[in-house]
């Protein structure tokens, strides 16, 4: 009867979604605060872009927990951050999620849910605006409160996982990177307003009469105007003792761009990304693709990633796995790698000098390992083992030395 008790408890959790047997997020999952969504995520396209490419990029890096540099795939934990965090999500969807919140407001919440063991089974991201940080003057500790739709929730910190932009000695959220961009957004978004209203007027003409007319000479006028312009696709004739004046657009689109510009360089400076990635190309120098990405890692995703692995190694393992030498990795290599060219150069170099075997660089290019001798490590000389008696070697006597040629 195992495999009907299993596949009850799917349904069943197939239809509660966010229900257990000590928590309901029901009322709280895919809801928007305040019922409606005001959001510049929503609203402004450069925006959307930078949050977009710093969300997919860090749940497309490769994580994975270690012991002693060794990959473990057989446990709890792992399972459930990568694969199975809850049962509406992928491990790229959770990271994903709380990593986009994390950029919107400043503060990305994931609840860990353990089982009687006390270990992790499941880990269900938040809507930030739901949760308040405060240190309890009961035990000294930080506490989060939840607030929902049928009540209020208290969440030790080793429950909860936090992942924010900066903060400062007081505070324990993070600062809300828009709310920083305020003034550089509204005044992007007045530009683009003002320029689209010009854009929409139609054409306006001054008509100056030598003379004078009546109320109703005037009208019959310039109902005329307007039936001649509309019939011949806006061609106008200039009677003699009438001139035609047209009154020009306040459309530049040099000015749109300049303060597209302006925003785009504001954005990457609070986001800390090259201007490249917005595609603002202006003043920018690389000598490779890998240099940008090199600026990229150090400056932008390394910050981010410590925090997500602080996190995890601190609140999903115990303090056993930890003196155990169990952590949690994201792999940044793989942004590293550079092109053919600069691989191939560096993966010779390491390979000739002992530094790596030839399967490590089969799987640092996704390529299945060979075993054997292609697992062990190899100097120059012309290529032998390492561990090899260099009296073994071609071309050395039994005293070690190599024979001339």
């Amino acid at each position: 009867m195992k495999w009907f008790t299993r596949a009850k408890y799917a349904v069943k959790a197939a239809v509660a979604g966010w229900k257990g047997a000590t928590f309901d997020f029901s009322k709280w999952f895919g809801r928007r605060f305040w019922g409606i969504d005001n959001s510049k995520l929503a609203t402004n396209e450069t925006i959307f872009s930078v949050i977009s490419r710093l969300a997919n990029t860090l749940s497309s890096l490769p994580l994975k927990l270690y012991k002693n540099y060794d990959i473990v795939t057989n446990h709890q934990v792992a399972d459930v951050v990568i694969n199975n965090p809850n049962p509406n999500m992928s491990g790229f969807e959770w990271i994903n999620k709380i990593e986009v919140s994390r950029n919107e407001t400043g503060n990305g919440y994931a609840v860990i849910m353990r089982d009687i063991r006390m270990q992790p089974e499941a880990i269900v991201p938040i809507e930030s605006s739901y949760v308040t940080p405060f240190i309890n003057t009961d035990d000294n500790n930080l506490w989060y409160e939840v607030r929902a739709t049928d009540g209020t929730y208290y969440f030790h910190n080793l429950n909860m996982l936090h992942v924010k932009h900066i903060t400062g000695a007081s505070r324990w959220a993070g600062i809300n990177p828009l709310s920083v961009l305020k003034n550089t957004l509204d005044y992007d978004k007045a530009v683009q307003e003002f320029s689209l209203s010009e854009m929409q007027k139609k054409d306006s003409f001054i008509l100056e009469y030598g003379a004078n007319v009546d109320d109703e000479k005037r009208q019959q006028i310039i109902d005329d105007f307007r039936r001649f312009y509309s019939e011949n696709g806006g061609v106008l004739f200039q009677e003699p003792g009438v001139n035609v004046k047209n009154i020009d657009k306040k459309y530049f689109a040099s000015d749109t761009l300049a303060s597209e510009r302006i925003t785009r360089s504001r954005v990457a400076n609070v986001f800390n990304v090259p201007a490249s990635f917005l595609n603002d190309n202006e003043g920018q120098s690389y000598g490779s693709n890998e240099q940008l990405m090199i600026q990229f890692v150090q400056m932008t995703l390394t910050p981010i990633v410590r925090q997500y692995e602080h996190e995890f190694n601190r609140k999903l393992l115990t303090p056993a796995d930890r003196k155990a030498g169990f952590y949690f990795k994201f792999s940044l290599g793989g942004l590293l790698r550079g092109d053919t060219a600069a691989r191939t150069n560096f993966y010779q170099a390491m390979i000739r000098s002992g530094g790596m075997s030839q399967d490590e660089v089969r799987q640092l290019e996704d390529l299945p390992p060979k075993g054997g001798n292609a697992s062990q490590l190899w100097v120059s000389g012309d290529l032998y083992p390492i561990e090899m008696d260099p009296a073994q070697r071609k071309g050395v006597k039994d005293s070690g030395k190599e024979t001339e040629e």
